[in-house]
C-alpha cells in the first residue's frame, strides 16, 4: 500500500492523516478552521451577486447570485486543495480518501487539481469532522478499507 492521506473534512474544519499501511495509526498531517463559515449569511456581507456585468457593449446581462456562504465555503475547499497539492508534489502520499459531509465534498473535489484527483482511492459523503481520532481508527479498520 502507498502512503495514504485520509482528509476528514465539512465546510467550517478539516484535518488531514498519514497512514503508512493499513495496519498503522492514523498520524496529524494538518488540521484547518475556517471560522467564516459557522456565520450568518448577514454577519458575511452583502453578495454583490445579481448585478448587471457592465463590460458587455451589447444587452445587459446578470452574472448569477452567488449567497457568501458558499462564496465562503469554496474558499475553505481551496485552501485544502491547495494543501493536498503540495502535499502531492513533495510526495508525501500515493493514494487519497475523501471523507467529507454534503455538499462540501462536491465543492472540495470541485476545487482538486487533476493530479490530486488522480490519486483519489475512495470518497464518502459523510461528516466525521466531530469524531475523536480512536473512533476515526475503529471505523477506517472496519467498513471504509473494502470501500472501493
Amino acid at each position: 500500500m502507498k502512503t495514504q492521506w485520509i482528509v476528514i473534512a465539512n465546510a467550517a474544519s478539516a484535518r488531514i492523516f498519514l497512514r503508512d499501511n493499513a495496519a498503522a495509526s492514523l498520524v496529524p498531517v494538518a488540521a484547518f478552521s475556517h471560522d467564516r463559515s459557522r456565520l450568518h449569511a448577514s454577519e458575511l456581507g452583502a453578495s454583490n451577486g445579481g448585478q448587471a456585468a457592465d463590460n458587455d457593449p451589447g444587452p445587459k446581462r446578470f452574472e448569477p447570485r452567488i449567497d457568501v456562504r458558499h462564496k465562503e465555503h469554496r474558499r475553505f475547499a481551496k485552501e485544502i486543495a491547495q494543501r493536498l497539492d503540495a502535499g502531492l508534489n513533495a510526495g508525501e502520499y500515493g493514494s487519497l480518501t475523501l471523507l467529507a459531509s454534503n455538499p462540501f465534498l462536491g465543492e472540495l473535489k470541485s476545487q482538486l487539481s487533476d493530479a490530486v484527483i488522480q490519486r483519489i482511492e475512495t470518497t464518502l459523503n459523510k461528516d466525521l469532522s466531530h469524531v475523536g481520532i480512536a473512533e476515526l481508527e475503529r471505523r477506517i479498520s472496519g467498513s471504509w478499507s473494502a470501500v472501493p
